[in-house]
């Protein structure tokens, strides 16, 4: 799926790599070592440092977001590449809501990026769609909303407990998001937005999405724009994903529509994405969760986390080497050369070493 460049023009990048629990330890050294492949075929400086925050260090130390992190990641780093979180020995999963939500929210990493892309006609659960058919951008806003944590709870554990979460939506956050939905379709030639919400019952935070939508959208009248309600469009989707390009929604409504996306492109396993501050220091990883089930196996499935980086050079400004390693993740579908969950009988880090020497070849 095609991206802006929003960093450093194609010179040397420096990346921040936290593996984070469960099959994020697989994946991500996997998708560094692919990187590591298109950093030395094309001959560009590309420097990986590793943190090891996570469960580990949570339940050692008592630190999930370590004093000073936001600070040295802003000003040190291009990129952070993001493995996964959760572990069943942290029931609350407290250290994976402050490292996630910490980097989300105190980086202002206000876009979150969801391609839905079918990259090989067998995946899709969809009857007679083909790859041409699913092919679309959803952006949700990813620092404002229901996430916040904003609420509270009255007399609680009692009969009459009372549970309170505000959905927090200001102009500014609202504009930025339909803004860059639409600068994206403009960059990349795409002729369709649809801006989603739920106005009709949410009278007062989706009103404000409404009329935001209703003032920026004139801006860009070569785009043909759409309001769906949420519920109309989950059922739109499904039912003709073809006539979306760019969707754009709210943070918990995006979460949702992403991962229907997703499901409708071969399963999660295969879903990338970036939290991204235009310009600034921004974050790529795969959808999928830790996935303590099949930790340790050597068969957890590596394409999502290798995805999130060719999303990772385009934000770089490395888009013939984002389109390589793409083309090498499509290679290995057409080729089965994938793990159990994809119908293949490949290991992770075999995965990991075909797709290595598919980019190194193709970047000579």
């Amino acid at each position: 799926m095609p991206g802006i460049p929003l960093r450093n023009g194609g010179t040397a990048a420096r990346i921040a790599v936290i593996p984070g629990d469960g099959i994020g330890k697989e994946v991500t050294p996997e998708a560094v070592k692919v990187l590591r492949a298109v950093a030395g075929s094309a001959k560009r400086p590309m420097e990986f440092i590793e943190f090891d925050w996570g469960a580990d260090k949570f339940l050692r130390e008592g630190v999930s977001l370590p004093v000073g992190a936001i600070e040295i990641l802003r000003d040190e780093f291009d990129a952070m590449l993001f493995g996964a979180l959760g572990d069943p020995r942290v029931p609350s999963n407290q250290h994976a809501a402050d490292i996630l939500l910490g980097l989300r929210f105190k980086l202002d990493l206000y876009v979150n990026a969801r391609p839905v892309e079918l990259l090989h006609d067998r995946l899709t659960p969809l009857r007679d769609r083909t790859e041409k058919d699913i092919r679309l951008m959803v952006f949700r806003e990813n620092s404002e909303g229901l996430y916040v944590g904003v609420g509270g709870f009255f007399k609680k554990g009692t009969a009459d407990e009372i549970a309170v979460q505000e959905d927090v939506n200001s102009r500014k956050g609202v504009e930025r998001i339909i803004r860059y939905a639409f600068e994206y379709a403009r960059h990349n030639g795409l002729k369709r937005v649809c801006m989603s919400d739920k106005s009709n019952a949410m009278n007062f935070a989706h009103d404000l999405w409404q009329r935001v939508f209703k003032e920026v959208r004139p801006e860009y009248a070569e785009i043909d724009s759409r309001h769906l309600y949420i519920d109309t469009l989950a059922m739109e989707i499904v039912r003709d994903p073809r006539q979306f390009d760019v969707i754009v929604t709210c943070n918990l409504f995006g979460d949702i529509i992403s991962d229907l996306g997703a499901q409708l492109a071969g399963g999660l396993g295969l879903a990338p994405s970036g939290n991204i501050h235009p310009g600034k220091t921004s974050l790529f990883e795969p959808v999928h969760g830790s996935a303590p089930n099949i930790a340790g196996k050597g068969i957890a499935n590596p394409l999502g986390s290798v995805l999130a980086s060719a999303m990772m050079l385009e934000f770089l400004g490395w888009k013939p080497e984002a389109v390589a390693l793409r083309e090498a993740v499509r290679a290995a579908l057409q080729e089965n050369h994938v793990t159990p969950d994809l119908g293949g009988e490949k290991r992770t880090q075999a995965v990991g070493d075909w797709l290595a020497e598919r980019v190194e070849v193709k970047l000579k």
